[in-house]
């Protein structure tokens, strides 16, 4: 697969691998050696940057996914980036899917994550080792201090900041220079654009996640996809819901148009909009399907002209769409 650079120097593959949804939020957590398989499969394709969490895991056992990162990735820990993030835990009690968030970037509780997903990764450092998301009670500034001290220990070699803004970036990354950011980002949910210049800025690399809203920009879902409630936040995502399927129709037939131009699949297409739009970002898509794993690291090689990305952008602009979680509104 080919290869980008977040920040300075972070060699990844172009398209990430997103392991979370081995363990967590898209259904009954599967089995840890088909889980393990599929991330070795990942390798094997090209991907060489997997994306995990401290949280990222099951109600037995909250860690799980870093632990099967962990086993798998092993073998070849010297030819992947391995990324891990802290400071976020999951209100488990309040009967809610999803889970409502609590954030805890203290320095001890960093201090402790850290070591804990050390030992479960297996590893001596953490290549990227994300804030997951900002503390109000702790000044970016005091969490950038932090990550300064671990980049010396050696216990990371670079750090980000995930679902960001500007101004929390910036005063960051004047104590402690981030090489990536990772937000929310798809064509249902482009808000972060806005921060594109201050990333170019900075030299600060984007980590897109959800870039296909939960798979829905797959095209694979309409009228009558039901999911889990139990296991599955797609059951309550307002995008999967019949009414969606309507408002979001002049969107799932550009993205099968475009397919067909390009002899792709819509997923391709979604994912190399955001590709071929700047060098610099890294879409993380997450999948139990080999064979989707595979479509999607072809997407790197689908090529959309910088006038063929603007008028995709100038559709979508204009274009009804439904709600889509994570996010207030269905555009940015």
């Amino acid at each position: 697969m080919k290869q980008r650079i977040l920040g300075k120097d972070l060699k990844v593959s172009a398209l990430g691998y997103g392991c979370m949804g081995l363990s967590h939020a898209y259904g009954a957590p599967l089995d840890d050696k088909e889980s393990v398989r599929l991330l070795r499969r990942a390798f094997e394709l090209g991907y060489t940057m997997f994306d995990t969490a401290e949280v990222y895991g099951t109600p037995d056992d909250p860690h799980a996914n870093e632990k099967l990162v962990g086993e798998a990735l092993a073998p070849v820990r010297d030819e992947v980036v391995v990324v891990s993030k802290f400071g976020l835990s999951f209100d488990m009690e309040s009967g809610k899917v999803p889970y409502p968030l609590i954030p805890d970037s203290r320095p001890e509780t960093i201090r402790r994550s850290v070591e804990g997903s050390l030992r479960r990764l297996r590893t001596g450092h953490i290549d990227l080792y994300f804030q997951h998301r900002p503390d109000p009670k702790v000044a970016p500034e005091e969490v950038a201090g932090v990550m300064a001290e671990l980049i010396r220990e050696g216990k990371i070699t670079h750090w980000g900041i995930s679902e960001t803004d500007e101004n929390y970036l910036r005063r960051a990354h004047s104590v402690c220079p981030v090489t990536a950011v990772e937000n929310r980002y798809s064509m249902m949910a482009r808000g972060y654009e806005s921060l594109f210049p201050t990333l170019e800025e900075l030299g600060v690399g984007f980590v897109a996640f959800s870039p296909m809203a939960n798979g829905f920009l797959t095209a694979r879902y309409g009228k009558g996809s039901r999911f889990d409630a139990r296991y599955d936040y797609r059951a309550a995502m307002p995008q999967f819901t019949d009414e969606a399927a309507e408002k979001n129709r002049a969107l799932i037939e550009m993205l099968e148009r475009a397919a067909a131009q390009k002899n792709a699949t819509p997923a391709q297409i979604s994912l190399a909009w955001m590709l071929c739009k700047k060098p610099w970002i890294v879409p993380i898509p997450g999948t139990r399907s080999e064979a989707r794993m595979e479509e999607n690291a072809r997407a790197a090689d689908v090529t959309l002209s910088p006038e063929e990305v603007a008028a995709m952008d100038a559709a979508l602009d204009g274009m009804e769409m439904s709600e889509v979680f994570g996010v207030a509104r269905a555009r940015g």
